[in-house]
């Protein structure tokens, strides 16, 4: 990726895509600095990493009268933990992507008369931070059960987890259902797919994330699928995957 300007950052937070409201996002990550110096450290300060953490942080323009929405989902979310996702160019397949379990930990909302309603909100990580790839995209309804686009994500080391994150926006139609999973393969043919991991059944908007046991995994290649059931049932979600 070469250098660019910011003009289409995505964000998902949990069930709500708020991008279109935000004009404002970022995305921290650190590890705390442990001194460890002794007389063996050669006139030097020795330190180690303790807890990481990472923070998204973001602000723009009020909205409110959907769960979809700014203040709705705001208020929803305070308090809990569920999936956030950010991309720093789009959320395409393959763009890249930040996915972590977090805390919806504030939100201020309110200017001074005559301004633009705007809002400001933060999430705490209560999971890693994992850097990958989006596997479904946004914008695309889902009315019949399928599987995504293959993404070269690389074998899971032991100790290593894949993570993924589903973010359900909207649901249409008499009892539908969403059962996603994340499948691997040794290539892009997924000629034979491994399930490694299976979402809870969705029937409304909200979102799940979910990560491997820690076990490797030697294929290389990942995919979501998904099966759709219902009358007349129709899906838009976003699917994030990364290795940490």
């Amino acid at each position: 990726m070469a250098k660019f300007v910011l003009l289409d950052c995505r964000l998902f937070a949990v069930g709500a895509d708020l991008s279109g409201a935000s004009n404002k996002i970022e995305l921290a990550a650190e590890h705390e600095e442990k001194e460890a110096t002794n007389y063996r450290s050669g006139g030097w300060k020795e330190v180690r990493g303790g807890l990481g953490s990472a923070e998204i942080s973001g602000e723009g323009q009020w909205n409110a009268g959907d769960p979809s929405l700014v203040d709705d989902a705001s208020f929803a979310q305070l308090g809990g933990l569920g999936p956030w996702t950010v991309c720093p160019q789009d959320s395409t397949v393959g763009a890249l992507a930040y996915l972590t379990r977090a805390m919806r930990a504030d939100y201020k909302l309110g200017e001074a008369v005559g301004e633009i309603a705007p809002w400001t909100g933060t999430a705490k990580s209560s999971w890693p931070l994992a850097r990958g790839q989006i596997a479904h995209p946004p914008g695309l309804a889902r009315a019949a059960s399928g599987s995504g686009t293959a993404l070269n994500l690389g074998a899971v080391s032991s100790g290593q987890r894949l993570y993924a994150a589903l973010h359900v926006l909207s649901v249409a139609g008499t009892t539908p259902s969403l059962t996603a999973r994340i499948e691997s393969d040794a290539d892009a043919s997924f000629a034979s797919p491994t399930t490694v991991a299976t979402f809870t059944a969705a029937t409304a908007a909200g979102g799940e994330i979910l990560r491997t046991d820690g076990t490797a995994i030697t294929d290389t290649h990942y995919r979501v699928a998904w099966t759709i059931t219902g009358t007349n049932p129709s899906f838009m979600f976003a699917v994030s995957l990364g290795i940490r």
